[in-house]
C-alpha cells in the first residue's frame, strides 16, 4: 500500500481512507505485504497512526530516514488541533510512538527485497526535504509511485532525481495538471512586494503553512531580505515544532539543494537570526510583524485563531503560499475574496484583510509531470492526487503526445493494466547446433570504380555480396511442472511421438514455347538452341536464365530437369492427366509444355510471383 494520509477538508469519517477495500475481515496482515510512505505531509501519512494502532496493521512500513524523524512532529501537531477542536481522538501520542516502531528506515537508491517476490527502491522526489518516489517490482512486474514531487529545484531542495528504469506502470501525482508557473524568481518578488508594502503600512502578516517544507523555503526567503533590507520588523513561528524541525534540517543537510550544502561550511541555511517563537498574547499587539501559523489551509489550530483576530482588519495581509484543499478556509479565500465565511452554524468570520495567493508550491507544474512521464515512457500511466477536470485534460495529453495508455480513476475505482512475465527457457543441443549452421543468402551489387571518378572513363563494377543471417527458428515447450524449452522443430515429433506433416502446394499450367524460343535465341544465337531441338533441360535453363533477370536476389537452382528457388520447384509435366492440372488449361497445341510446380506454405507469395513470370512467357497459358 502506498501511503496513507487523510483529507484535510473533513472532519468525520471521511477524512480517513475506507480501509474496508483492503480487508473486510480487517486483516490487513495477510492483504498487505508491506505499507510504502513517500514524505510526511498529512494527506500522506496521517492516518497511519489509526490504520496501525486502531485498526491493527501490525506489518513493515517503510519510509526514508529523514520522514521518520519528522512524521511524528507532524502526526503530533495535527492530534493537538483535533484536540483544540474538541474533535473525537483518532489516535494518541502512545499512538504514534507505537506506529513509528514499525518503520523501517530507506536510504535513497537502497533495493529493499521486502519478501522472496517484492522489491523496492527510493528515488529523490524533492517537495520537501526526506520525500521519495518509489520503484516497485514484483517478478518481472515494475512500477513507480510518485507520492510528490518538484521537478525544478528551489531555494532549499533540489529537483527530483530518478533513473531510466522499464515500466509496466506510472502513478504520478496531478496536483497542477494543466498549471505551467511562471518564474521562481518573479513569484518571489512579487511575495517579498506583498509582504513588504503590508509591514510598511503598520499591518500584520499571517502566512499559514504546514510546519515543514514551505515554512523553511519561506524562511530562508524572508532572512536574506530581511539581511538586505536591513528590517527590524519580527517574525514569528507560531509554536516549537518548526523550532524542531529546524533542527532536524540542520542535521539532514545532505538531503538539502547543492547550494545549501555547498555554502553549509560557512553558514548552515536553517540557522534564522531574524525568525523568533510567537506568544499568543502577542496576537494583538500593535505593530507590524510576519508570522507563520500551523496547520497550512487554515483548517483549524492556530492559524485559524489568528485568522479570526486579524481578518477584520484592511490593514492585514493573509498570504497563501501554495494550494489549499476544497472545503477548507484557504480554499475559499482563493476562489474569491469572500467579504463573510461561515466557520459553523454559530461562528461568522468578517473578512477584510488583503489576500494574496501565490504558488510557492512545491509540487511539479504540468510540464514537470509531461516531462516526467516522458523520460520514464511507462506503458500505462495513472493520475491521482488532483482535480477530476485539469486530471482529464492532462490525460488527454499523455495519450495524444506521448501514445501512453492514461487512467484517472475515481477513490474506490479498479483499475487493471496488463504487466510483463519474462520466462526463462533452457535450448536443446540440436536447437543450439541449427543456430549455428550457416545460412547464406546471395545478392548481386554493382558500384563505381574510385580509380575512374577524376576521368571521363568512369566505369560500373559488379560483384556477388554473401552475408550469413542467422535466423534461431525454434519451438517454446511449456510442460506441467518442468522448466520451459525452446527446442528445434524435429525434436518436437520425437517428443510426440509423431510424423511430419507439411502443407504443400501444386499447381500445374501449359505454357507456350515460342516465345520462349524467341528470348533464348535473341540472348545466345547459336544453331544449337533452336526450338525443334528444345528438350527437357534446355527448357529449364531458359527458365533458369529468365527467372535470375526478373529475380535478381533470389537464389535459383538448375537441376537439370527441374529448377529450384527456395522450396518451389518446378519441371516438365508428362502425364496426360495431372491431379494438379485445371481442366479448362488443357491444349491441343502441339508447341505446348505443362509445368509442374510444387511448394511450400512458408514461399506461397515467392511461388505465385514465379509462376507468373513463367507465364508471361508465354501469351497462351491461363
Amino acid at each position: 500500500m502506498f501511503d496513507c494520509g487523510m483529507h484535510m477538508g473533513y472532519t468525520d469519517s471521511r477524512r480517513y481512507p475506507d480501509f474496508s477495500l483492503i480487508s473486510n475481515t480487517g486483516d490487513f496482515d495477510n492483504a498487505l505485504t508491506c505499507v510504502v510512505v513517500t514524505h510526511f505531509h498529512l494527506d500522506h501519512i496521517g492516518a497511519l497512526p489509526y490504520f496501525t494502532e486502531v485498526c491493527g496493521y501490525k506489518g513493515p512500513i517503510y519510509m526514508t530516514y529523514p520522514t521518520k524523524a519528522l512524521a511524528p512532529l507532524m502526526l503530533e501537531d495535527y492530534r493537538k488541533n483535533m484536540d483544540r477542536r474538541g474533535e473525537d481522538e483518532q489516535f494518541t501520542s502512545d499512538h504514534i510512538t507505537e506506529c513509528m516502531k514499525k518503520v523501517i528506515p530507506v536510504d535513497l537508491k537502497q533495493t529493499v527485497q521486502v519478501d522472496k517476490d517484492l522489491q523496492i527502491r527510493a528515488y529523490y522526489a524533492g517537495h520537501v526535504i526526506g520525500a521519495a518516489m518509489f520503484y516497485a517490482k514484483v517478478g518481472d512486474a515494475a512500477m513507480v509511485y510518485t507520492g510528490d514531487y518538484n521537478m525544478t529545484p528551489d531555494r532549499h531542495l533540489g529537483a527530483a532525481q530518478i533513473d531510466r528504469l522499464q515500466l509496466d506502470l506510472v502513478i504520478t501525482e496531478s496536483t497542477y495538471a494543466t498549471t505551467i508557473r511562471d518564474s521562481r524568481y518573479g513569484r518571489e518578488r512579487e511575495f517579498l512586494k506583498a509582504v513588504h508594502t503590508c509591514i510598511a503600512a503598520g499591518g500584520k502578516v499571517l502566512i499559514p503553512t504546514f510546519a515543514l517544507g514551505r515554512a523553511q523555503e519561506l524562511c530562508i526567503l524572508l532572512e536574506d531580505y530581511w539581511e538586505r533590507m536591513n528590517l527590524k520588523v519580527p517574525i514569528y513561528f507560531s509554536a516549537g515544532l518548526t523550532i524542531q524541525a529546524n533542527m532536524y534540517y540542520k542535521m539532514l543537510i545532505n538531503w538539502t539543494s547543492q547550494k545549501i550544502k555547498e555554502t553549509y561550511a560557512t553558514r548552515n541555511a536553517f540557522d534564522f537570526k531574524n525568525v523568533r517563537n510567537f506568544d499568543r498574547s502577542l496576537i494583538n499587539a500593535p505593530g507590524p510583524c510576519v508570522l507563520f501559523a500551523t496547520p497550512g489551509m487554515i483548517v483549524g489550530g492556530f492559524s485559524l485563531e489568528v485568522f479570526m483576530q486579524w481578518a477584520p482588519s484592511e490593514m492585514n495581509l493573509v498570504t497563501l503560499p501554495g494550494y489549499c484543499v476544497a472545503g477548507t478556509i484557504g480554499h475559499k479565500l482563493m476562489s474569491g475574496k469572500p467579504t463573510k465565511i461561515d466557520l459553523d452554524k454559530d461562528t461568522q468570520i468578517d473578512v477584510r484583510c488583503q489576500i494574496h495567493q501565490l504558488s510557492f508550491s512545491p509540487h511539479t507544474d504540468a510540464k514537470g509531470i509531461m516531462d516526467l512521464v516522458k523520460f520514464l515512457s511507462p506503458k500505462h500511466a495513472i493520475l491521482v492526487h488532483g482535480e477530476k477536470p485539469k486530471m482529464a485534460t492532462l490525460k488527454e495529453r499523455i495519450q495524444s503526445e506521448l501514445g501512453i495508455p492514461c487512467y484517472c480513476p475515481a477513490n474506490n475505482e479498479t483499475v487493471t493494466v496488463p504487466s510483463t512475465h519474462y520466462v526463462k527457457a533452457d535450448a536443446s543441443e540440436t536447437f543450439i547446433r541449427s543456430c549455428l549452421n550457416p545460412n547464406f543468402k546471395f545478392s548481386t551489387y554493382s558500384s563505381v570504380d574510385k580509380s575512374y571518378l577524376d576521368s571521363k572513363y568512369s566505369k560500373a563494377a559488379s560483384g556477388l555480396q554473401v552475408s550469413d543471417e542467422r535466423v534461431a527458428e525454434g519451438i517454446l515447450v511449456v510442460e506441467k511442472g518442468k522448466k520451459a524449452k525452446v527446442i528445434h522443430q524435429d525434436e518436437l515429433l520425437l517428443m510426440l511421438g509423431d510424423k511430419k506433416h507439411e502443407v504443400q502446394f501444386a499447381y500445374c499450367f501449359p505454357m507456350h514455347t515460342e516465345r520462349l524460343q524467341k528470348t533464348r535465341t535473341e540472348e545466345l544465337p547459336s544453331a544449337d538452341t533452336l526450338l525443334c531441338d528444345l528438350d527437357k533441360c534446355t527448357l529449364i535453363n531458359q527458365l533458369s536464365m529468365k527467372l535470375s533477370n526478373e529475380l535478381s536476389d533470389a537464389n535459383i537452382l538448375d537441376l537439370g530437369e527441374q529448377l529450384q528457388v527456395e522450396s518451389f520447384r518446378v519441371s516438365i509435366c508428362s502425364k496426360n492427366s495431372c491431379p494438379h492440372r485445371l481442366s479448362h488449361s488443357v491444349h491441343n497445341d502441339s508447341e505446348s509444355v505443362f509445368l509442374c510446380c510444387h511448394w511450400s506454405l512458408r514461399d506461397e507469395k515467392l511461388a505465385w510471383k514465379i509462376i507468373s513470370i513463367m507465364k508471361s512467357s508465354s501469351p497462351h497459358t491461363t
